[in-house]
């Protein structure tokens, strides 16, 4: 196991560098390259020439690379010019935030799509099953945005029961004491994500009961219910581990639309405003988080199948 660990965390770093390299190089074919971001339109050559002179930007390409994988490997991720701060820092607060949201909406979704599933799968082909069928395809369907925007016009202008912009506080937790203003952004990321764990829910747990260790508990004697949840239910849980982990970086592709709809103060806001303002050391500091982000869920995902399923060892 130690030397599967060992394999994986080389191919993360082979990994990593390949997403550097390919951010860097998209990033610096921008139209009007990061001066213009920064400074304007109406930058004058001489704005433009001293900008890129102060920021490295006037080096060979081969030598911005290098002096960026310099800085990552010492978790120097640069200065945003946008927000006058470093990088780190800008990403240090508002990355937890981004965790409360995603982890919030990833339970939520959990809670809600497992149960839904496993009723989709007792009453298959039932005329429950088709109606939750069609919701959660609708569901799934739905851009982020609009779902967003659907329900702050009910919940928020129509009814008035909740809040329509996300917590502003600058702290985690400020942000959970105003849960009122916390629910619409957790349901919004949550919804598409349950419409997705319920359907593999369904799926996996009637694959299950077509095992031959089903037919074989219901010639024994073994109750319905018996066979239902202590049998098939057992197992169809176990991929779906190995999807709460890869479903990570959706999730926080996702919060990058759901934070923007709610101006919320976390990772996704950040994001979307370095792509507005070509913010290019904030781009590829987000970038990288969210890459390694990628690539622990998946490390992760692995992990945990090989603890709910000793029958898994890895060479």
């Amino acid at each position: 196991m130690v030397r599967y660990l060992l394999q994986r965390l080389v191919h993360s770093l082979i990994v990593l560098f390949g997403v550097t390299l390919v951010v860097f190089l998209l990033l610096h074919h921008i139209p009007g390259g990061a001066a213009r971001g920064a400074l304007g339109n109406k930058a004058t050559p001489g704005a433009i020439l001293n900008f890129n002179r102060q920021n490295g930007y006037d080096l060979p390409l081969w030598d911005q690379y290098y002096h960026l994988v310099s800085n990552l490997v010492h978790l120097r991720f640069g200065y945003s010019y946008k927000l006058n701060e470093t990088v780190g820092l800008a990403i240090g607060q508002r990355l937890p935030k981004t965790l409360v949201l995603t982890g919030l909406s990833t339970a939520l979704a959990l809670l809600i799509a497992v149960p839904f599933g496993v009723f989709q799968a007792a009453r298959r082909n039932k005329a429950t099953d088709h109606v939750l069928t069609g919701v959660f395809f609708i569901l799934y369907a739905m851009p982020s945005f609009l779902l967003g925007t659907l329900l702050i016009l009910y919940f928020a202008v129509d009814l008035k029961v909740l809040g329509f912009e996300a917590p502003q506080s600058t702290s985690v937790l400020g942000i959970l004491s105003q849960p009122r203003d916390l629910i619409l952004p957790v349901l919004t990321l949550a919804a598409i994500t349950i419409a997705s764990f319920s359907r593999y829910m369904r799926s996996s747990l009637l694959d299950a009961l077509t095992e031959d260790y089903i037919q074989t508990a219901k010639a024994k004697g073994a109750s319905r219910a018996r066979v239902f949840f202590n049998h098939a239910l057992r197992n169809a849980v176990i991929p779906i581990i190995t999807l709460v982990g890869l479903s990570i970086p959706g999730i926080i592709g996702g919060a990058v639309v759901t934070e923007a709809v709610f101006n919320y103060p976390g990772m996704g806001l950040l994001t979307y405003n370095a792509i507005a303002t070509t913010d290019l050391p904030l781009l590829i500091g987000v970038t990288i988080v969210s890459t390694v982000a990628t690539i622990g869920g998946s490390l992760l995902a692995d992990l945990l199948y090989m603890v709910a399923d000793p029958r898994i060892r890895y060479a």
